[in-house]
């Protein structure tokens, strides 16, 4: 085992864990200052979650091209290739920035509709998203700019990045959302202004951060040593852009087939009613932080294993495999257990309905079982973006949601009428077939094939 990579793994995945870990917390302090007003407001915001899912990851499937071209152009020492590269991702924000906010915001009044939420709820519920979706320009520059420091091996600016948003978010959910009040502080009554918006002053709330992220970001890109686009062309350049969309349309259309299956799946939970919906939503919620150490393992295991392919060094990748592996399964089963553990406590966090309570601590000890599994997907789909390799994940990905997830959730919540917990039985099924396949390919062998350099390279 390749012990000594250690340092190097940890070194790329902590700032990446922590940053996620920031943003866990801060979605779980959001979650609980709405839930403070009720089951229907915490369905109002978590209704079209999953709709934020497919947005967020049809974007970043974008950013995976810019990932494998960077991080193999540092691998290989082509710092100015990686620069242009850097470049062309400015215009891909622009563009793609421009498009999905027109897009999000058209189709806000009709969204809550699409997702079966209770007609009591759908007028707030598009109110929230329309605010959401507003500062798309500046999401769409945190995510891309984000992944091409990331692919340089610089994983703290968007862990500082993602921290400032993470705290104008929680001050300013805590003066938007409730009503002006007064707080005993240490015997002291201390009057605090508040705009009480309820869930709308959250929407405001995490608009304004995600601005100040968008332009806390670019500002970081365009003063960076290595990547930044500052001098560079901002033309579009066919050979850095063509073998960028080879690998981003591949992981564009996995990620947009499995969010789109993510909004039918919580389109199926929704109908099952409110408590339903509130559990799959504060569940949802909770489980995120137990997935923290898997994907910021992925990020270490997607740049070095684009390093290694840009030095075509085939032994460093099957020595990188098997330590992120290792580490990986260790990390999800200490994960996993606490999940198991502490599923009631975590659920009483975010609501004091006893049904919303049971009901989520089942599905989440059901889900807590499978995360070793899961993380073995994680880190072999991690090193297959760092190579560039995304047309196998999107078969797999795929095809086990809509196989799996949506067909077996439609049969049992549709056909049979059986709760969330069978919806969630399918997803941990979906979970499961992904570990196979993935298993599968990286005991034949087929990971460690170097793919051969484009004309461009």
């Amino acid at each position: 085992m390749p012990w000594g990579l250690i340092p190097t793994v940890f070194a790329l995945a902590g700032p990446t864990m922590l940053e996620q870990l920031m943003q866990t917390a801060v979605q779980y302090i959001d979650t609980a200052m709405v839930g403070s007003l009720g089951t229907a407001a915490t369905a109002a915001v978590g209704a079209t979650t999953t709709v934020s899912w497919l947005i967020g990851s049809t974007v970043s499937s974008i950013g995976v091209g810019f990932l494998a071209l960077i991080s193999q152009a540092c691998g290989a020492g082509e710092y100015q290739k990686a620069k242009r590269a850097s470049s062309q991702a400015v215009l891909a924000v622009l563009f793609v920035g421009i498009l999905v906010t027109a897009l999000t915001l058209g189709l806000s009044p009709f969204i809550p509709a699409w997702m079966q939420v209770d007609p009591s709820i759908r007028s707030l519920s598009s109110q929230y998203f329309f605010i959401l979706y507003t500062p798309m320009l500046a999401r769409t520059a945190t995510i891309l700019f984000g992944t091409v420091l990331r692919a340089a091996g610089d994983t703290k600016t968007p862990m500082r990045v993602g921290i400032l948003v993470n705290l104008c978010n929680v001050v300013l959910n805590f003066f938007f959302i409730y009503p002006t009040r007064t707080v005993s502080v240490l015997s002291r009554e201390i009057l605090i202004p508040g705009a009480g918006m309820g869930v709308i002053g959250a929407a405001i709330a995490s608009a304004i951060a995600f601005f100040v992220g968008g332009v806390a970001i670019t500002v970081a890109l365009w003063r960076h040593p290595a990547v930044s686009p500052r001098g560079e062309s901002m033309r579009p350049d066919g050979e850095i852009l063509k073998p960028c969309l080879r690998v981003a349309f591949p992981n564009a259309l996995q990620r947009f087939g499995t969010s789109l299956g993510y909004v039918a799946f919580a389109a199926m939970v929704n109908s099952l009613g409110e408590i339903s919906t509130a559990a799959h939503t504060i569940a949802n919620t909770v489980e995120s932080a137990f997935y923290i150490p898997g994907y910021g393992m992925q990020t270490a295991a997607a740049t070095l294993a684009g390093n290694a392919c840009g030095e075509r060094n085939v032994q460093k990748l099957r020595d990188l495999s098997r330590l992120m592996l290792f580490l990986e399964v260790v990390l999800m089963l200490f994960s996993g257990g606490l999940l198991f553990l502490l599923a009631p406590h975590m659920m009483r966090i975010f609501s004091a309905d006893a049904e919303v309570i049971l009901l989520g601590s089942i599905v989440l000890r059901m889900v807590a079982v499978s995360e070793p599994f899961y993380g073995v997907s994680i880190i072999t789909e991690g090193m297959m973006m760092g190579m560039g390799k995304t047309v196998m994940p999107f078969v797999c990905n795929v095809t086990g949601m809509w196989v799996i997830r949506i067909v077996g959730t439609f049969i049992c919540t549709q056909l049979l009428h059986f709760g969330l917990i069978s919806a969630w039985a399918c997803m941990i099924a979906h979970n499961l077939m992904m570990f196979v396949m993935f298993t599968v390919y990286y005991r034949t062998g087929r990971l460690f094939v170097i793919p051969e350099k484009t004309k461009s390279e």
